[in-house]
């Protein structure tokens, strides 16, 4: 008879019944592993957390006073005879892929993912098993990333023309992880940044940790929004085209995001400048990154699912679909700021 296998799929999570432990579970829990600290991962109402100790102080500032457990990248728990780590995702400050290893069966959980280095974050690591659960957020071919140079550039030129005109750019990013990952691309020299409060919130915990980024201005209720003219604006994607975006008058607006690869998502936005900019891997880097695990056994989650699983069947892997309710990027163009 086959035996159980290590990790099930539930209605609350991902789950090692051996180790009594969930990954990432979006019902509560009493023991909950979490990969990273984006809200879709990172809920609320489990009774005992565990994540990185890079981690562990966005976590603290959304969820507030919790039982959290912080761990070493690399160090190994062990918890009924199966060993624990987590290992670096390259998503986000203090993402994690989570190793679960018991009598030769290896799991890793990757939760969101990217393999290019963004210059903030850990970068992230393979790590060898036999099964990998890995999502698949832009998995099409369509989805092929310039390297992040080449979009600083463009970024910047943007800025500096709008700058020369007096106008201010008002770039819309996600308040955790790529806010901070376009701050540190900005060339200060161009004019002055100013920030919402939802980015400046995030850029407060991650300075604490001792994470290097521009100076910036907080954009508070009584902020004089004809100053300035010709400043960097950075903001969550629901304040593009809201009534706060409109106090500062004429502006270009920008959004930075995977999704501005597909030119009607733009074009419905109706923004000035699409940059393409993920916080999880391209086509090519999540089949990069499939590859370096050696698995043998693929687990698909949030984005393309089909058409990736179906690819990855066709090049031999032991596919499955996994439904979960992870969002991916930007989902609702970030309706909601962390």
């Amino acid at each position: 008879m086959a035996h159980e296998p290590l990790i099930t799929f539930t209605d609350r999570g991902m789950y090692c019944a051996r180790a009594q432990v969930y990954m990432d579970p979006w019902k509560p829990v009493a023991r909950a592993l979490i990969t990273h600290g984006h809200a879709d991962h990172a809920r609320e109402g489990h009774a005992h957390y565990m994540c990185t100790k890079s981690a562990a102080p966005i976590m603290r500032h959304r969820l507030g006073s919790i039982d959290l457990q912080e761990v070493e990248y690399g160090e190994k728990i062990v918890i009924n005879g199966v060993e624990i780590s987590f290992h670096p995702a390259g998503h986000v400050i203090g993402s994690a892929q989570i190793r679960l290893a018991y009598k030769g069966e290896v799991w890793v959980i990757s939760g969101d993912y990217k393999v290019e280095h963004d210059g903030i974050g850990e970068p992230f690591e393979p790590v060898r098993c036999t099964h990998f659960v890995t999502e698949c957020t832009f998995g099409l071919p369509i989805f092929k990333w310039a390297p992040q140079a080449r979009v600083a550039a463009q970024i910047n030129d943007w800025w500096r023309i709008n700058a020369n005109a007096g106008v201010h750019s008002i770039i819309g990013a996600y308040s955790l992880g790529k806010a901070q990952r376009i701050l540190s691309l900005l060339e200060p020299g161009i004019g002055p940044i100013l920030t919402h409060g939802a980015i400046e919130a995030s850029n407060a915990v991650l300075r604490g940790q001792g994470i290097t980024l521009p100076q910036t201005t907080l954009i508070t209720p009584d902020f004089d929004h004809t100053s300035q003219n010709g400043a960097m604006v950075l903001a969550p994607p629901a304040a593009l085209g809201s009534k706060w975006a409109a106090k500062f008058g004429a502006h270009s607006s920008g959004f930075a995001s995977g999704w501005m690869r597909l030119r009607g998502v733009r074009r419905r936005r109706a923004l000035e400048r699409g940059f393409v900019m993920s916080d999880h891997a391209d086509w090519e880097g999540l089949l990069h990154a499939i590859a370096l695990t050696n698995a043998e056994n693929i687990y698909v989650t949030h984005g393309y699912t089909d058409i990736f699983a179906r690819h990855l069947k066709s090049a031999g892997y032991n596919a499955a679909i996994v439904e979960t309710a992870f969002d991916g990027e930007d989902t609702a163009l970030e309706s909601k700021a962390i």
